[in-house]
């Protein structure tokens, strides 16, 4: 059924209306389609990212109603300012267009949009054009700096203008999985009328659901006595999280199953997250709204990236429901907060924490032992915690920990021993099983970045050419080693958000400046200190060592092999290497000639 096929179609219930009163249709459709087209094959062209695609997608169906374009100067700021949009009405996330300058980027210019593959999306007339400030952006929306937040580091490599205008939308990106379930504002409302039921409570998840979730959700669509509109987040989450298509066999596999068909629907939101906290909840909240919910399941730590560089938590636990809960009733949104739920096993049930009898024996699974414990070791997870199928789907998905992929990252200056240390490295790591990949960073320039330079955009794309090819390779269970100075911290830190949580093991070769100009043996220091050489990392460039690197590693005082094998132990530690096993007779042998 095509894009608006749905868009007429009333059972005379009463769904809350669209946010502003109705959706945005940014779509052009027929003859004046192919007449646009026409002219864009003749409009200069920019290519724009994955994120700003998945933003460009819903602004046309009318997701981000009312908001009507990439957002123009007074948007923006009242945005950051105050969470609203500069007609006043509500908006916490700013949706911007950045791009680099260039003869096209002109007011009043028509540029054709294209993805990544150069299909053809959309026809801009730029109105605005208008800088932004990065640290002003990261502080007001995400009230932080530190580039451990995932999207904190991707803005250092954001274009630095954005720009704004009418945009007229000739095709959505296209999809070829799940086509079933991706639907859109107008075709989720057409589907949620069928149910003839007012009210909808919308569970947003970037996650399998187990047996906790399924309750918490029926129990929402019960309490407000409505539909439960299942939509999951299929477009840009945190790295590291189970693929979109894991979870929505997962989601299809319950709601078949496990829902009553009268009270649930399933659908899919292809949205980049900004892993905002409690503005992001706000926002999902307004987005629920314009595809028909008026409750939204508000989860403790929603949206939250993790911790930050020094191991504490972006946000609070219930910022982002206290925020929902504020605004909502502006919005028409209900908050429903996600209460923890634990199991009876005398009893077989779930039941919420605060109403636990005195006493009472309970059985939970954490997050983290759902990982280390089930998912690593290849253990299915008991089904009083995960229904059978979502366990054999997952397992599916998971190998045994040491067979999982991870990125071995050393930074430091040149000449510090990151080089060596990794080749004693790579050795060890083969001698215990695993299949090593080793991108050096001066093989890389040789092969990967030819023609780049020294200049802090250069060697900033140098490093994320490393770290995306270094993520291609963990996402496929292989293990690889890094060997670059990688000077800049937020750099550095903008790879780690490439990978997930504990797949990134960052190493600091901690060697003083003196001792790597002494072993300079190409001399580039000396040439450095001529001024023969410019921007060169620790004499005229700075260094920005890590702030809390896994491993800090010294060279002076220990040889490469003793750095290798520390490494090593934290490797086999982590699970990411199997510990192998004496061998027969060795401890005997040893002891022995101790004794002699």
């Amino acid at each position: 059924m095509g894009v608006k096929a749905e868009m007429d179609t009333s059972l005379g219930n009463n769904l809350i209306e669209p946010y502003g009163g109705k959706l945005v249709d940014l779509l052009v459709e027929g003859e004046a389609a192919a007449a646009l087209r026409a002219r864009a094959s003749r409009l200069p062209s920019i290519q724009i990212s994955e994120r700003s695609v998945c933003d460009l997608e819903l602004l046309a169906v009318g997701a981000f109603s009312p908001l009507d374009r990439f957002m123009g100067r007074a948007d923006y700021q009242r945005v950051l300012d105050e969470m609203r949009l500069a007609s006043g009405a509500l908006f916490s996330i700013p949706v911007t267009l950045p791009v680099q300058p260039g003869e096209a980027i002109k007011l009043d210019q028509e540029i054709a949009l294209r993805n990544a593959k150069n299909e053809l999306l959309a026809v801009m007339v730029i109105e605005e054009i208008y800088a932004w400030d990065r640290d002003e952006a990261a502080k007001k929306v995400f009230g932080t700096l530190d580039a451990r937040h995932p999207l904190v580091a991707e803005m250092h490599r954001w274009a630095r203008l954005n720009i704004s205008g009418r945009l007229q939308v000739l095709q959505l990106p296209p999809h070829y999985d799940f086509q079933e379930l991706r639907l859109t504002p107008a075709q989720t409302r057409a589907r949620l009328k069928t149910f003839r039921l007012s009210n909808v409570v919308a569970f947003q998840t970037r996650n399998p659901l187990h047996r906790a979730h399924e309750e918490l959700t029926k129990r929402a669509a019960q309490a407000v006595g409505g539909v439960l509109l299942l939509h999951p987040v299929v477009g840009m989450t945190k790295p590291g999280d189970v693929d979109h298509y894991t979870r929505v066999r997962a989601y299809k596999a319950l709601a078949e199953r496990y829902y009553d068909p009268d009270r649930i629907l399933l659908s899919l939101l292809p949205l980049a997250m900004r892993m905002a906290g409690p503005r992001e909840a706000l926002w999902h909240a307004l987005i629920r709204r314009n595809f028909g919910a008026n409750h939204l399941i508000v989860g403790r730590d929603h949206a939250s990236p993790g911790v930050d560089s020094t191991g504490r938590p972006f946000y609070g636990p219930y910022d982002a429901q206290e925020l929902v809960e504020r605004l909502g009733p502006e919005l028409g949104m209900g908050a429903v907060p996600f209460r923890e739920l634990v199991y009876l096993p005398e009893e077989g049930r779930y039941e919420e924490v605060s109403k636990l009898p005195a006493g009472a024996a309970t059985a939970s699974i954490s997050g983290t032992q759902v990982r280390e414990q089930y998912l690593n070791n290849g253990r299915l997870l008991p089904a009083w915690f995960t229904r059978p199928e979502v366990a054999e789907i997952l397992a599916e998905t998971y190998p045994p920990r040491h067979r999982q992929g991870a990125c071995i990252w050393f930074t430091g200056l040149s000449g510090a021993g990151k080089s060596t240390t990794a080749e004693v490295l790579t050795v060890l790591l083969l001698e215990h099983g695993r299949q090593v990949t080793v991108l050096d960073g001066d093989v890389v320039r040789t092969h990967l970045s030819k023609g780049l330079g020294f200049s802090k955009d250069d060697r900033d794309i140098n490093i994320r050419r490393i770290g995306f090819v270094a993520a291609e390779i963990v996402r496929h269970g292989g293990i690889v080693i890094c060997a670059a100075v990688s000077p800049y911290r937020a750099t550095r830190n903008d790879v780690r958000s490439m990978m997930a949580q504990g797949h990134f093991v960052e190493i600091f070769v901690d060697t003083p400046l003196e001792v790597c100009e002494a072993r300079d043996v190409k001399g580039m220091y000396a040439k450095a200190r001529r001024g023969e050489i410019k921007e060169f990392t620790g004499i005229d460039d700075p260094y920005e060592a890590p702030l809390n690197p896994e491993i800090t590693v010294d060279t002076v005082a220990r040889t490469p092999e003793e750095n290798a094998r520390l490494i090593l132990d934290y490797l086999v530690n982590a699970g990411l290497v199997r510990a192998q096993a004496p061998v027969a007779g060795a401890e005997r042998a040893l002891a022995a000639a101790a004794a002699a």
